[in-house]
């Protein structure tokens, strides 16, 4: 699987609301020695759509992504080198088009570093990284009322499918 050879360094331009190169957060592919951080990072995501804390089983199922290459994780690191954002992507095919894209399945800020460019630029990655390895898009879904992700996602280029419906069914185990 390709990887992004770019590294974002990123602030925002107050004046001109848009983003400039800075040293405020670098954005890069996870890796093995990550896995500690970005399960911390998961856990809080999870607890932010209503879910139980569970560091454990957060560190467990990220584990698993990272060291099975299940998906791609790009992280954001502050300027002192702590991840403060992450995104996930997992491959999915189109079997119309023959194509792999990819599901933004997770996206996720640090309540401090919120409203500061660091989503948007990490869904930029995502988007060079989706063009890199040849990819028909990027697809995501996210709740009604996250009128913040709405409201991101529009206006980073991605529009809403309304000539689809999505079900999903229940395991009941």
């Amino acid at each position: 699987m390709a990887q992004c050879k770019r590294v974002l360094f990123c602030r925002r331009n107050n004046q001109q609301n848009n983003f400039i190169p800075s040293n405020m957060w670098k954005i890069r592919q996870a890796q093995n020695s990550d896995i500690q951080y970005v399960s911390e990072l998961f856990d809080l995501y999870r607890q932010f759509y209503f879910e139980q804390s569970d560091n454990k089983r957060a560190l467990k199922f990220m584990s698993e992504r990272i060291e099975k290459r299940d998906s791609i994780i790009f992280v954001a690191d502050s300027e002192s080198g702590i991840p403060i954002s992450f995104v996930q992507l997992y491959p999915i095919y189109t079997s119309v088009g023959m194509k792999r894209s990819w599901l933004l399945n997770d996206l996720f800020v640090r309540e401090e570093f919120r409203q500061k460019g660091v989503a948007k630029e990490l869904i930029e990655h995502c988007k060079m990284f989706a063009t890199e390895t040849n990819a028909a898009g990027l697809l995501l879904e996210t709740s009604k009322s996250n009128v913040e992700g709405n409201a991101l996602y529009a206006h980073t280029g991605f529009q809403l499918m309304d000539e689809v419906n999505f079900y999903f069914w229940k395991n009941k185990e």
